[in-house]
Parts: structure tokens; C-alpha cells; sequence
């Protein structure tokens, strides 16, 4: 078949390094423990470390209150009581645990009852035909409201998509993967992953500063200016560089399920509702003295509203999932809405164990100020080298996403890295929503060429249906591309955004105050 599995011949010996060094990076990454094992192991080493920097009686001058700091074991006395008597509560008051458990709650029932699905087959089959693949990567950047709904639905679909219009699957797959993938750190709403990330950014920044608190909006303005700039990346990589490398595809075509009448009626009722939710919320957010503004203030900095916000998203979903099931019969009852409640939570198991660990090894960390220490101390280092500015913040980019190409979780990358780059560019004077924001980018441009990604064994999967002999390096070769173009152009519209001093997202300047 002459647009299958490219030849070798075709790359030379540049395609078998390729090859040698993904198959290096596969036997690595499958090494590792489990990510709770390795919060485990972390909070074990925190305690050891933190009796060799108390017994070097290491220090550092808080900037902030001029307070001396010092190092605090966790091997002596206190230190123990600390760790056998607060397991339990650091599990609990972790942040992002609380904040998870009730966006999914939400998003599980229209996950379940096939509101998210419908949506998504909807907006790429309306779509005009010169616009499919942009709204095949634009589906894939909104299929980040549901977790995995992208990987498992629209990746495929975005194969039979391009198929039905006599185009190569490979290409389809890759626009959607581009999407859902390399786009991560994008959306156009508020998604499942920013509840989680702005929990773990929080408990970070409260080692500077206790009274802060991070809302999930904290990157929604440069969210959503960054998922218009990927749906451009990934339209132009697709259709100039992608599928004139692929070719004609001359394999068998396919027919793709259209939205039912049915499932249009629901999506109707859905957007009903959905509007309504809107406009309720703007009843009580926009009028003067409105409920959910400031009552101090009358603003909506620091509001019930943004402090609450993940109770706008647990609505935002919850009604329209309703509304869906209801009208297409997924929901008939009670017992219906709590079992796709209860499904999505089902989905969260293996999440809460690593939590429970990582919880452990956030407050350690905390506990014995090694993150306030490394902060001023790594903060005052920059300065001294002149490192800052958005130097600084592009090369937090390049970490984040030489680190993404071994550990794929990011929500466990965040939870090692924020008690760290958090504190320590709040000391030169940053808002934590902008290193939020860079670490976003680099989390997000390398997921598409790694196979230590989740689900990247998924993605070969779908891929080998069109032909068998497609394998690891058809993906990583084909994906190269975008990466390449997301590295480049969204760390360029960070350093713009940057020099224009624009806040990240409500609440969130670049600057603090």
C-alpha cells in the first residue's frame, strides 16, 4: 500500500536514531514506580533532608517580613508527632482533592449521560469542509472539560472524519491528537485539569504568602487566547506539512455516525439550559450589590464568585448534563444521575491514592521550609546572575517539557514543581498564574511525541487500524512537527503577553502587587 507505514528508505538512518532513542526513553519511563510510589519515596527523602540542612543550620531572610527562616526537621520529636498526627488532615485539606471530587461530580453526569460525546461529533460534522480540521483540533482543545473523553472519542473520530472526506486517517488522528494533547494546557472553558492545578498552585504559593488563594480561572484570559493560536498551529501543521508527507490515502473509506435527531434534541435542551446557567450567574455577578460580588469591595476580585467558582463549574456541567439525559432518555430518574455521578468519581480512584501521597510530600515539604528556603535563596541567585523576566519564564518551558517526556501526569509534575518555582518567582515578583501559565506549555507541547504519555500506547492503537505496520516512530515522526511549531509560537505568545503585562486570568496580574 504505497501511503502506509513509511519507509525507511524514506528517512535513512535518521528515522533508526529516532527509533534507538525512543525505545531508550520507553525502557526508562518503564522503570519508574508508580507516581504514588515516587510521592512516597519523595516524602521520605524530605525527611532526611530536612535534618541535614537543620543540623547545617541553614537560614534565609524572608524579603517580605525581614523574618529570619531556618531549616525544621522532621526526624526529632516534633517532627515525628507532626507526621504520625497529621496524615489524615493533609489528605484532606489538601486543595486540590476537595476541588476535584466536585467539578466531577458535574462533569460525570454530562460525560454520562452522552451530552460531551454528542457535542463533540456535532461540532465536527457541521462544520464546512474547509473547516474540518479546524474544528477537529478545536474539538479536541473543549474535550479537555471531560478528562479522557478526547483520547478514547475524538481521537478516533477525527480518523473516520478525515476518511469520510477521502483524506488520510493519519492526518485526522494527528489534527485531534494535536488538540487534545498538544493543546492540554488551552480551552476555550473552564476544564477538569484547572480545579487541579490551581489547588496545587495554591498550597504553593501559601508558602509565601498564607492569605493568597488561587481560583481555577487563574490562566482562563491566556487559556483562551492560547486555544485560538493551537487551532491555528494545528490546521496549518495538518494541512501543509502533514498530509502532503502522508499522501493520498487509497485505503477503504468509512461512513461516520451523523448526530442523531435525537441526540439534537438533547443538545437543544442542553444549550437551553446551559444559557440559563449563564444568565443566572450574571444576575449574580454583574448588577451592582449582586450576591456573589465582594461585599467589601463590590468588585469581583476576591469574590464569593471567583472564590467559589468551582461551584459555577459544577453547575455549568450538572444542569445541561441533565437537561441531555433527560431528553434522550440516559437519565429517566434519580438513581440514573447518581450512577453517572458515581461512574466518574470510579474513574477518580487511582487519582485519590496518589493524592494521599502527594499530600504527604507537599506539607512535609512545607513543614519543614525547605520550599522557603529554596525559594529566597534560588530567587536571590537569579537576581545575582540577572535571570529574570521572560528569559526566565522560557526557560521554566523548556524544563517543564524535558520533564513532561518522562513523567506524563501532570498534576504529579506540578506537585513537585510548584513548591518550588512558585515561591521562588513570587520572590522576583511574579503572579503565580504566570508560572502556572509557562508550566502549562511545557506540559502540554511534548505530551504528542512521548510514549511515557498515557495514553500514547491508545493513540498507536487507533493508528494501526488503518494499517498495521504503523508503530511508535509513525506517531512521534508525524507529531514532530506540531510540537515543534507549539514550542515556538505559544513561547512566543507567552514573552508577548508578558512585555504587554497582560493578566493571565481574573484576579491574576502579572505582576504582584
Amino acid at each position: 500500500m504505497p501511503n502506509a507505514a513509511h519507509d525507511t528508505s524514506r528517512t535513512g538512518g535518521k528515522r533508526s536514531i529516532i527509533l534507538r532513542f525512543l525505545d531508550r526513553v520507553e525502557r526508562i519511563g518503564n522503570k519508574l514506580p508508580h507516581p504514588a510510589t515516587l510521592f512516597a519515596i519523595f516524602a521520605l527523602i524530605i525527611v532526611v533532608v530536612s535534618e541535614i540542612i537543620y543540623r547545617a543550620g541553614t537560614t534565609a531572610v524572608h524579603p517580605g517580613t525581614g523574618e529570619t527562616i531556618g531549616a525544621v526537621s522532621l526526624l526529632n520529636a516534633d517532627g515525628l508527632r507532626f507526621i504520625f498526627s497529621r496524615a489524615e488532615k493533609n489528605f484532606v485539606y489538601f486543595p486540590p482533592l476537595g476541588i476535584v471530587l466536585v467539578a466531577m461530580i458535574g462533569i460525570g453526569v454530562a460525560d454520562g449521560s452522552g451530552l460531551i460525546s454528542a457535542f463533540l461529533r456535532h461540532l465536527v460534522l457541521a462544520a464546512p469542509k474547509r473547516l474540518v480540521t479546524a474544528a477537529i483540533v478545536a474539538a479536541g482543545i473543549l474535550s479537555h472539560l471531560a478528562s479522557s473523553v478526547g483520547y478514547v472519542v475524538l481521537i478516533p473520530l477525527g480518523a473516520m472524519v478525515f476518511v469520510a472526506f477521502k483524506r488520510h486517517p493519519l492526518a485526522g488522528l494527528a489534527a485531534a491528537f494535536c488538540g487534545v494533547s498538544g493543546g492540554f494546557g488551552a480551552n476555550f472553558l473552564i476544564g477538569s485539569v484547572d480545579p487541579i492545578l490551581a489547588g496545587l498552585t495554591e498550597s504553593a504559593a501559601n508558602i509565601i504568602d498564607p492569605a493568597m488563594r488561587i481560583n481555577p480561572a487563574v490562566n482562563f484570559y491566556f487559556m483562551v487566547a492560547s486555544a485560538f493560536l493551537i487551532v491555528f498551529i494545528g490546521t496549518w501543521v495538518t494541512e501543509r506539512i502533514v498530509e502532503p508527507r502522508l499522501g493520498p490515502y487509497e485505503g477503504e473509506q468509512e461512513v461516520l455516525d451523523k448526530v442523531s435527531p435525537h441526540e439534537k434534541r438533547g443538545l437543544v435542551w442542553a444549550g437551553v439550559t446551559m444559557a440559563a446557567v449563564i444568565v443566572l450567574l450574571l444576575l449574580l455577578t454583574v448588577p451592582e450589590g449582586a450576591v456573589l460580588r465582594n461585599p467589601e469591595t463590590g468588585g469581583l476580585l476576591k469574590s464569593p464568585f471567583m472564590t467559589g467558582l468551582i461551584t459555577a463549574i459544577f453547575i455549568f456541567f450538572l444542569l445541561p448534563g441533565l437537561a441531555y439525559g433527560i431528553a434522550v432518555g440516559s437519565i429517566k430518574n434519580d438513581k440514573d444521575a447518581v450512577k453517572h455521578m458515581t461512574s466518574s468519581m470510579k474513574g477518580l480512584a487511582g487519582y485519590i491514592v496518589l493524592v494521599f501521597f502527594a499530600a504527604q510530600f507537599v506539607y512535609y515539604f512545607k513543614q519543614s521550609n525547605m520550599g522557603v528556603l529554596l525559594a529566597i535563596n534560588g530567587a536571590e541567585l537569579l537576581k545575582s546572575l540577572g535571570f529574570t523576566g521572560i528569559w526566565l519564564l522560557i526557560s521554566f518551558v523548556l524544563v517543564s517539557a524535558f520533564i513532561n517526556l518522562f513523567v506524563g501526569s501532570a498534576s504529579a509534575k506540578w506537585a513537585i514543581m510548584a513548591p518550588i518555582f512558585v515561591p521562588m518567582f513570587m520572590l522576583l515578583g511574579y503572579h503565580p498564574g504566570i508560572t502556572q501559565a509557562a508550566f502549562r506549555i511545557g506540559d502540554s507541547i511534548t505530551n504528542i511525541i512521548t510514549p511515557m504519555m498515557s495514553y500514547f500506547a491508545l493513540i498507536v492503537a487507533f493508528a494501526q487500524k488503518y494499517d498495521e505496520r504503523y508503530g511508535i516512530g509513525t506517531i512521534v515522526a508525524t507529531m514532530l512537527p506540531y510540537s515543534a511549531a507549539l514550542l515556538i509560537l505559544w513561547t512566543i505568545l507567552l514573552a508577548v503577553w508578558m512585555l504587554l503585562g497582560f493578566p493571565t486570568g481574573p484576579d491574576a496580574p502579572l505582576h504582584l502587587q
